[in-house]
């Protein structure tokens, strides 16, 4: 544990990122934005920093969590940035989902200044964040994921290293776009049970023991049972990654025909309720379409750790 690391971005997945590195003993220096984020961290143990520059020269690493890779770029090379306050030698952890292009480009902004990158997205949701179970796709050098490991899995329960630098970017596009495509059609599974005339928790339960069965399924469909919908990931976050993959697939020639269908549903729904609701209410698009809501008791209005 003689690693210590400043974080910056301690929204939704970040905040529950960070507060496990303190949890399991690392010293973390923190910043973002938002100071009642700071302090919510500080109440935990973390130190705080007024810019990343100041948050990285204290720590010697940095670990990045932020809403888009143009966000990256400022906080890692624009005015105060973790290049200002990273020595030599320091690593740059980057947890932001981003395109391949986009974290070679970046990781190429580290290198110029003497800085390692470890590209580290994570999947499974803020759920499984806040409970240090989420998982980890790790790209870069294999002896520099070894150096910082203790770190990442004190955040992830478990973690994949999938090559060089670009590698993770492409899985974590790849899980993401399976994700989307999964909550629309649970929810068009959900729709047809109800207008069928089944009761929506049992018809849950069965799609959970069935052949049909997806992650997404298990988790988010109990938000829309709920009408909650509360996931912590926003429309604009949903079509942002759908972007990678379509931009993706046209690079590499591979038609993704479903992708880009659920992409145009994205669309739609951030028109109808706005890019800051949360991608689950994609549902509630089906949900207006046909005048009926999807509810049913004993479902979580958040999912629990």
């Amino acid at each position: 544990m003689s690693e210590s690391y400043a974080f910056i971005g301690l929204g939704h997945l970040g905040g529950n990122l960070a507060a496990s590195l303190i949890r399991n003993g690392f010293a973390v220096t923190v910043f973002d934005r938002d100071p009642a984020a700071i302090e919510r961290l500080v109440a935990l143990g973390a130190s705080a920093a007024k810019s990343p520059a100041e948050a990285a020269a204290h720590a010697g690493n940095a670990i990045t969590c932020l809403p888009s890779p143009k966000v990256s770029e400022a906080v890692l090379a624009g005015p105060d940035g973790l290049l200002q306050g990273l020595p030599t030698g320091g690593t740059w952890i980057e947890m932001s989902t981003n395109g391949r292009d986009e974290i070679l480009r970046l990781a190429a902004l580290a290198s110029a200044k003497g800085v390692e990158t470890l590209e580290c997205p994570v999947t499974g949701g803020v759920h499984l964040a806040a409970a240090g179970r989420i998982t980890a796709l790790v790209g870069g050098d294999a002896a520099l994921y070894e150096r910082h490991r203790s770190a990442i899995e004190a955040m992830c329960a478990k973690s994949f290293l999938m090559g060089p630098i670009g590698s993770a970017a492409v899985i974590k596009v790849i899980t993401n776009m399976l994700a989307f495509i999964h909550l629309v059609a649970a929810g068009e599974a959900l729709m047809l049970a109800k207008q069928g005339g089944l009761d929506l928790a049992q018809s849950y339960h069965a799609i959970v023991a069935s052949s049909g069965n997806s992650f997404v399924h298990e988790t988010e469909s109990q938000l829309v049972l709920n009408g909650s919908y509360d996931i912590g990931f926003t429309m604009d976050l949903a079509l942002k990654d759908l972007g990678f993959a379509l931009a993706m697939g046209e690079r590499s020639g591979v038609p993704l025909d479903l992708a880009a269908r659920v992409n145009a549903i994205f669309e739609r729904g951030k028109e109808a309720y706005g890019g800051g609701a949360w991608s689950t209410q994609i549902v509630k698009l089906l949900e207006d379409a046909v005048g009926t809501e999807l509810r049913a008791p004993g479902f979580p209005s958040r999912l629990e750790t």
